[in-house]
């Protein structure tokens, strides 16, 4: 799984690869994503990451099987998509802020 992201500041699409290999750095304009712990970042992205192709692995050996069973997206999906719905949140107050 690539996770991409985009930056606030030039507006660029990157993965997490490059990020984790510019030391939480944008690949584009060199500016930290968050000069105050870029550490913490880039793990999380790194874990994020990790986390993802984990959960992409277990789910194509378990649709290999042919299991009779059906997975309810919304239970796997939802809780995703509150934290991606807050990241975009927290995105625009911070270009609405630097645009007053």
């Amino acid at each position: 799984m690539k996770i991409k992201v985009i930056h606030d500041e030039c507006g660029r699409e990157s993965l997490i690869r490059q990020i984790l290999e510019t030391q939480g750095h944008c690949p584009w304009d060199g500016k930290p994503f968050n000069a105050d712990y870029t550490a913490i970042l880039v793990e999380a992205l790194e874990t994020a990451e990790d986390a993802g192709n984990v959960l992409e692995n277990a789910l194509e050996k378990i649709a290999g099987m042919e299991p009779a069973l059906t997975l309810d997206g919304r239970s796997l999906l939802g809780p995703l998509e509150v934290h991606i719905d807050r990241l975009q949140e927290d995105s625009a107050k911070r270009k609405r802020g630097s645009l007053a």
